[in-house]
């Protein structure tokens, strides 16, 4: 369903744009596409006063289908947010282990102290960090929307399979450039 409209108490949610993932292969956006965006809409919210959830991952759950890092063990600052982000100090850091950002971690409770009512949810991978992460806002009652140029992932037809057939249950998409019209409406 495309994007129309935002709720007065609107976050942005950026799921690991990391220097560990950052250098992974793009197969739906380029990368340096996917941050441009991420960090335009960042300096969106901030300028309106509304939440920005940066959201790295250190590791992943343990079990049978738990991945080893091709290579080896992951590099020191692998986790590290890049620096293009420009975090600061309002924006609330949240660090993961599995590929959604909601279990296991603070940000539904920092989410409702803030009196959020929707997410936007951008970053990396569509299939996986951002699609759970937005599954798992539906399910706890916050309306989502999905900058879908703000995405990508290693594989286009997992990508274009989220934005299709998964995203539209969840909530409504659009570009960077629509979100960015309805959010000059918003804020404090």
């Amino acid at each position: 369903m495309p994007v129309t409209t935002l709720d007065s108490r609107t976050a942005l949610i950026v799921i690991d744009l990391q220097r560990g993932v950052v250098g992974l292969p793009a197969a739906a956006h380029t990368m340096e596409t996917v941050i441009a965006n991420s960090v335009r809409l960042a300096d969106a919210f901030r300028a309106r006063g509304l939440p920005v959830v940066l959201v790295n991952v250190t590791g992943a759950p343990g079990g049978r289908t738990e991945r080893v890092a091709a290579g080896g063990p992951r590099p020191e600052g692998w986790d590290i947010l890049i620096p293009e982000l420009g975090q600061q100090p309002t924006d609330h850091l949240v660090t993961k282990r599995t590929r959604g950002a909601f279990t296991g971690t603070d940000l539904e409770q920092y989410l409702r102290d803030q009196g959020v009512t929707q997410v936007v949810v951008t970053g990396v991978a569509t299939g996986s960090g951002v699609e759970s992460t937005a599954r798992h806002a539906h399910e706890l009652g916050f309306n989502v929307t999905l900058a879908t140029d703000a995405m990508t992932d290693t594989s286009a037809e997992i990508h274009e399979n989220s934005v299709l057939r998964i995203f539209p249950g969840l909530g409504e998409t659009g570009t960077t450039d629509e979100i960015l019209g309805l959010l000059a409406s918003v804020g404090s």
